[in-house]
Formats: C-alpha cells, sequence, structure tokens
C-alpha cells in the first residue's frame, strides 16, 4: 500500500512514518518545512518527502492520505484530498487499526512528563528483553529512534490529550486503549482548543473509560484534579504515589540526595531498592516511580526497573546538558507550562545549591503561553532564579514588560535576538548555570550563548 502522509515531519507523524515503512508499506509525506533531523531520519528509512503542500504532491495518487492534526480546511493538498474522494485518516485512527488493536498497549498521560516518562519506561522494558514497540514524541537517547514497531505485546505511547485532526476533535489518547494507564497529572493548557479544566477532565475521562477491568491505571495520590475525573466512573484497579505519611498505601521515594539523583523506592511500605542515576529533581522522580509502576504491570520486576534506570539517558531537550564554557554550563529545557518551569528550577537550584547563580532564559512559545493564559503564574514559577531573561517574540501577544515588575530578582524582557542573546553573555559569571526554557529551537540560542561565553574576557 501507498500511504502519503500530510506534516510528516513532526516527531509524531514521523513516527507514523517509520511504524508504516517497518510494516512493509511505500511511504511518502509532505510538510512546510523538510529539514534535518527529521527529515534526514525519514529519508535514511526511504521514505519520500515533499516540500510544502500542493495538490501536484499526490499526482502519483496513494491509496492512503494520514492527514496531521496541524492541517486544516483550506490547505490546498487537503482539499485536493477531499475533492478528489481520496481515502484519509488520522495519524492515531490509523495506529489503532494497524498497530496497537493487537497490543498491550503502555500510555502515559498527563499535562507534564509524557516524554520523558514514555521514555524511561520504553527503555525499561527493553533493559528487560521485552523489545517493545513505542512512539516517543521526543528523542529518547537509550534508542536510535523515536518510534519503532518493536514485537508483541508490549507497545509503549505518549498519549497526548492534543486534538486528533480537523475532522476528529477529539484527543489524540482516546485512540490508543491502553491496557496500563499512566495519568502523571493534570492541568489547564492547551488554550487554543479547550475552554477550561473541565473540557481537558471529560476527555480524559473518556480515556479512562477504555481501560478495561483487568488493566492498570497508575496517577499520584495527591494531584486532586485526577481524582475528581476518576471519580466521574473508574472500572479499572488503581495504583497510586503518595506522600511519606500515606507511604503505605503506594509507590513511594524517599530522597537520599537533595537534587533527586539518589532514591529509594517503597512500595507500600516495603523497600524495592535505589535509584542511583543521571538525572535531578523531584519531577523526573516522580516519573520514574509511574515508569517503575507501569513497567511491574507488564510484567518487569521492580529489581530489574530500578537496574534499568541506572543506565537510563534523559530525552533530548528534557533539561539536557548543552555545554560547559569557562565554568559556565548551559543547559535546554522543553518547558511550554509555568509548573513545568517551577519544577525544572527547582531541581536546579537543589543541584547547585544557594551559593551559585541560576539564570532563567524563557522564551514563551507555546500557543497558550503566547496567548498569556498563565502569565499570571509565571513570574511566580520563576522564583528560584537569580537572573532573569525572557524574550518577547513577535508572536506573543501580551506585553511582558509587566513580568518586569513581579519578578523578584532583576528581569530583562528583549524583542530584539541579539540584543538578548548579548545581554545573557554580558550578565553571566563563572560557575553560573543558565538553563533556557522553550519548546521550540529558540533560534539557535544555546550554540550563540556557548560560542559568546568562549569570546568573552
Amino acid at each position: 500500500m501507498h500511504i502519503h502522509i500530510l506534516g510528516i515531519c513532526g516527531t509524531f507523524m514521523g513516527g507514523i512514518a517509520a511504524i508504516a515503512k517497518q510494516l512493509g508499506h511505500r511511504v511518502s509525506g509532505c510538510d512546510a518545512n523538510v529539514y534535518p533531523p527529521m527529515s534526514t531520519q525519514l529519508e535514511q528509512l526511504g521514505i519520500e518527502l515533499k516540500q510544502g503542500y500542493i495538490a501536484e504532491h499526490l499526482a502519483d495518487e496513494p491509496d492512503l492520505v494520514i492527514i496531521g492534526n496541524a492541517m486544516s480546511r483550506g490547505n490546498p493538498v487537503v482539499e485536493h484530498v477531499l475533492a478528489r474522494n481520496i481515502n484519509y485518516t488520522s495519524g492515531p485512527q490509523w495506529l489503532l487499526d494497524n498497530v496497537l488493536k493487537d497490543r498491550w498497549v503502555l500510555a502515559i498521560s498527563g499535562t507534564h512528563g509524557k516524554t520523558t516518562t514514555s521514555s524511561m519506561l520504553a527503555w525499561i522494558l527493553e533493559y528487560a528483553q521485552m523489545k517493545p514497540g513505542f512512539l516517543i514524541g521526543g528523542v529518547p537517547q537509550n534508542f536510535d529512534c523515536s518510534a519503532r514497531l518493536g514485537a508483541a505485546p508490549f507497545f509503549v505511547i505518549e498519549a497526548d490529550e492534543y486534538d486528533t485532526a480537523f475532522f476528529d476533535k477529539r484527543s489524540k489518547f482516546v485512540h490508543y486503549r491502553p491496557n496500563t494507564l499512566v495519568i502523571n497529572n493534570l492541568e489547564f493548557d492547551h488554550a487554543d482548543i479547550f475552554n477550561d479544566i473541565s473540557d481537558i477532565q471529560r476527555q480524559f475521562h473518556h480515556l479512562v473509560r477504555m481501560v478495561p477491568s483487568n488493566g492498570l491505571i497508575i496517577h499520584p495520590q495527591c494531584e486532586h484534579l485526577i481524582t475528581d475525573t476518576l471519580n466521574q466512573g473508574c472500572w479499572t484497579p488503581v495504583e497510586v504515589s503518595v506522600v511519606e505519611e500515606n507511604r503505605q498505601q503506594g509507590w513511594h521515594a524517599e530522597k537520599i540526595v537533595a537534587d533527586g539523583s539518589e532514591f529509594i523506592v517503597r512500595f507500600k511500605g516495603e523497600v524495592q531498592g535505589r535509584v542511583n542515576w543521571s538525572l535531578i529533581g523531584d519531577f523526573n522522580i516522580d516519573n520514574g516511580l509511574m515508569a517503575i509502576a507501569a513497567a511491574r504491570h507488564a510484567g518487569v520486576p521492580t529489581k530489574v526497573a530500578i537496574d534499568a534506570l541506572a543506565e537510563f539517558v534523559n530525552t533530548k531537550r528534557r533539561l539536557e546538558f548543552k555545554g560547559e564554557v569557562n565554568a559556565i554550563r548551559v543547559f535546554d529545557d522543553f518547558a511550554h507550562h509555568p509548573t513545568a518551569i517551577a519544577k525544572t528550577l527547582s531541581g536546579v537550584r537543589a543541584n547547585v545549591g544557594q551559593d551559585k547563580r541560576v539564570i532563567a532564559v524563557l522564551e514563551p512559545r507555546s500557543n497558550t503561553m503566547k496567548s498569556g493564559v498563565h502569565k499570571d503564574t509565571l513570574a511566580a514559577s520563576l522564583q528560584q532564579a537569580d537572573l532573569v531573561f525572557i524574550y518577547q517574540g513577535e508572536q506573543v501577544m501580551w506585553s511582558v514588560d509587566a513580568l518586569m515588575n513581579e519578578c523578584h530578582q532583576p528581569c530583562v524582557v528583549s524583542e530584539n535576538f541579539n540584543d538578548f542573546v548579548e545581554a545573557i553573555i554580558n550578565a553571566a559569571q563563572r560557575e553560573d548555570t543558565i538553563v533556557v526554557m522553550s519548546n521550540g529551537g529558540f533560534g539557535g540560542i544555546h550554540d550563540k550563548l556557548l560560542s559568546g561565553l568562549a569570546n568573552k574576557p
């Protein structure tokens, strides 16, 4: 079968392309911007790539077109598909019909931590020699790909609540039908498609309804929005991660090192082992507990999962170390929400201590951040930083200048990118840690900072 994919260079759709190729299909695709690294990965798989969205790309009419959720009515190639009555579907629906319906699906959902937890879980299953399939919305560094078919039965998927396609406004994850479901957390996000938190809870409850009675749902006990959602109806056993005083009731982590790089794992009060890994931050401990619990449901002994995490390399762009120049460290983090920003900076603060400076560099780039939905909580999320630099990009629909007064620490806002980078370089001192936070490429700022710092007197 010839499958053509619209929006093929996104991580999710690129993963669909890779899996379709592994199933033996002829795969082609187009995107508005065809560029590395995804274009290189796809071309190496023998997938035909075309630049732009024009009807001529479908002159060799495919048997099926898979349409990404970035495509909308009015797009020339979408209009061509509809006018010619070419068979089409969404990426999540294709995945269900061709892969997931026959697999034990382990779905990782929630507002934060999906990519990291999915990567951890896939690696644990791989370490346990289960050869899982997976589709992860990032670049897991324990593997050489972000998606693969794997061997039956296990398939790990990052379960995103964003909508499916222009013709299917349900969340992607309602197509996945998991046996094992992790809900990491639940907050308001994606203001471009959801009106309020109840809209999001409704989609999560659709997902909960699909988990079988012999499956498992895993979530933090302290997340009241998750509990409220499950109280709407739950027909599946539940395991929870818990705080210290409730450690007899579920999964619990006892920190050995303040920055979270070493901790003891307990289940219902019983010590399971000790994780000693390269990651930091309480949020990564939370992710690790979820991955361990999900792997246990799939048959991996907890001791094996703990051993696997000792060899886990964090996903790219999740507090990823980019380099060090003149004793100044630069990290890259895929921050898109005030809660994620706060958790990242808290982890970094615990790692460096109170005597060294943390510099936060932020680009409000997600649709929700650009719209200003989170502007009232943004300053508080940055409180662990000693200096704050915020870039006022062209598409940010509110004045970031207001944060200069709301931040307790010095805050610099700039609309000129080159001046912005120069200001950070001028402010940086030996032993500083610079954390760059954006869900985009941010103009290659990481390399510019490292280069500028190297040339700084």
